[in-house]
C-alpha cells in the first residue's frame, strides 16, 4: 500500500471578471495546484492571486500549460506545428515561473491540460516535445504524467522525475484511458463513490476500470477537478476517505 500519496488540483482558471471554481476552499484540502497559464484560462492576476494563495498553504505549485483556446477552455483538439508547440509551452513555464517566484514560492511541477493533454496521453513524441520544452526552461521540473499512459513513457524516456497521477471523478476504460465524457458515467458526481474509489485504487496500487479490472500502477497524485458543482465536495471526501485508511497526504516528491 502507499503510505503517503499527492492530492492536486486544476486552479487559477478565472479570467478578468469571470470567475472558475472554489479556489481558496480547495487550496485547504489539496497539496499540489496546477495553474492556468493565460492560455486556456486565467490571467495575470488570477495567477498572483492563486500562487499567493498556494504559498500561504504551503501548496506545491504547478503550471498547467495548455492551447490558445480561451473560448474553448482548451478542450478543443489543435494542430500545431513541433516548434511553435514547443514555444507555446516555454512561454507559459516563464510567466509561472516568474508569477510562483514573485509570490514568494517557486514553481516545482508541470501538468498539461485539457486537450493537449489528451493528445499526449496518446501520441509519447508529442509529449516528449512538451515535456523536453518545458525542461529547456526550468530543468528541475517534475513532470506530472497520466498513469500507464503514452505521458508517462514520454517521461520515462526522457529521465525526468515523474509523478503519476489518477483521476478522482472520471472513469477508466480497461485500456487505462480515460472514458470519453460524452459517455453515461464518464464523469463521477457523487462524492461518497469518489471518496471510496480513490482510497481502494491507493490500497491496491491499481487503477480500477468501470468493468472491474485491475491495472497495477505507480500512484503518486490524484486528481481533484475545481471546475464542476461537486468539486469542493469530492476533494474533501476523497481526503477523508483516504485519510481514513491510513494513507498519509504530502507533496509528491518526483
Amino acid at each position: 500500500m502507499t503510505a503517503t500519496v499527492d492530492l492536486n488540483a486544476d486552479m487559477g482558471e478565472g479570467y478578468g471578471a469571470w470567475r472558475m471554481g472554489d479556489d481558496a476552499a480547495l487550496l485547504g484540502i489539496v497539496t499540489s495546484a496546477n495553474v492556468a497559464c493565460g492560455f486556456h484560462a486565467g490571467d495575470w492576476d488570477v495567477m498572483a492571486e492563486t500562487m499567493r494563495r498556494a504559498v500561504a498553504q504551503d501548496v506545491g505549485i504547478g503550471a498547467h500549460p495548455g492551447f490558445p483556446d480561451l473560448h474553448g477552455f482548451g478542450r478543443r483538439r489543435m494542430t500545431i506545428p513541433t516548434g511553435s508547440l514547443q514555444n507555446l509551452v516555454r512561454y507559459q513555464i516563464g510567466a509561472a515561473q516568474a508569477m510562483a517566484r514573485a509570490a514568494g514560492g517557486a514553481l516545482r511541477h508541470v501538468k498539461l491540460h485539457g486537450a493537449l493533454a489528451n493528445m499526449a496521453a496518446e501520441d509519447e513524441a508529442l509529449a516528449r516535445a512538451c515535456y523536453e520544452a518545458a525542461l529547456s526552461v526550468a530543468p528541475d521540473l517534475i513532470v506530472m504524467v497520466l498513469a500507464r499512459s503514452a505521458q508517462e513513457r514520454a517521461a520515462e524516456a526522457i529521465g525526468c522525475p515523474i509523478a503519476c497521477e489518477i483521476f478522482a471523478d472520471r472513469a477508466y476504460n480497461d485500456d487505462a484511458t480515460l472514458v470519453d465524457r460524452s459517455q453515461p458515467g464518464a464523469v463521477i458526481h457523487e462524492p461518497e463513490l469518489a471518496g471510496r474509489r480513490m482510497a481502494e485504487m491507493v490500497r491496491e496500487g491499481a487503477i480500477i476500470t468501470r468493468s472491474g479490472k485491475r491495472i497495477p500502477t505507480r500512484i503518486d497524485t490524484i486528481c481533484l477537478h475545481g471546475d464542476t458543482p461537486a468539486a469542493v465536495a469530492i476533494a474533501a471526501e476523497v481526503r477523508r476517505a483516504l485519510v481514513a485508511e491510513g494513507i498519509g497526504l504530502a507533496k509528491f516528491g518526483g
